[in-house]
């Protein structure tokens, strides 16, 4: 099962190679793995995508808790959240599929962001498998280049519901 990591790093050199080591010295594979400044200034916050049972994905919390530079580690595999992905797919086109795949790409809510003479970059932000099925549609225009950034997520707010917190 994939799980999705956040944590919270002090943004110093070297805490990137720190975390990632110490997945692979544990034998895990990350799935994705994308970083950028927080809110605070100083600390970057890092969304690791990687498999493992719960057990396994518990005990690589507690390993980050280790590192003096994690300051929070959460598991957000169960937790109501918001998941997002950039990607940047060109697609071979000619010049008279051009508009059959500017309407695909806004029924995925992508956006055309490069015209070539043999093919089209389409941006799309959404979650993994909004991507993944954009890609099996395009696939047979043929796929030339794909760039994805890897899952960023953050936590839902609880909803108020009548003055009371409740989740969501």
């Amino acid at each position: 099962m994939t799980h999705t990591m956040v944590a919270l790093v002090a943004d110093h050199p070297g805490v990137l190679t720190r975390v990632a080591s110490l997945f692979r010295r544990r034998g895990f594979n990350i799935e994705s793995l994308a970083v950028g400044a927080s809110e605070e200034p100083g600390y970057s916050r890092m969304t690791i995508a990687v498999n493992g049972t719960a057990e396994q994905i518990k005990q690589c919390e507690k390993q980050l808790y280790k590192l003096i530079e994690v300051v929070t580690v959460r598991d957000l595999t169960e937790a109501p959240r918001v998941e997002r992905e950039l990607a940047l797919v060109k697609v071979r086109v000619t010049a008279d599929q051009r508009p059959v795949l500017a309407d695909i790409a806004d029924i995925f809510h992508g956006e055309v962001v490069n015209i070539g003479r043999d093919t089209m970059i389409v941006q799309l932000a959404g979650d993994s498998e909004t991507i993944d099925r954009f890609l099996e549609v395009v696939g047979e225009y043929g796929v030339e280049e794909i760039s994805r950034t890897g899952v960023i997520a953050m936590a839902r707010e609880p909803v108020t519901v009548r003055g009371e917190r409740a989740s969501a």
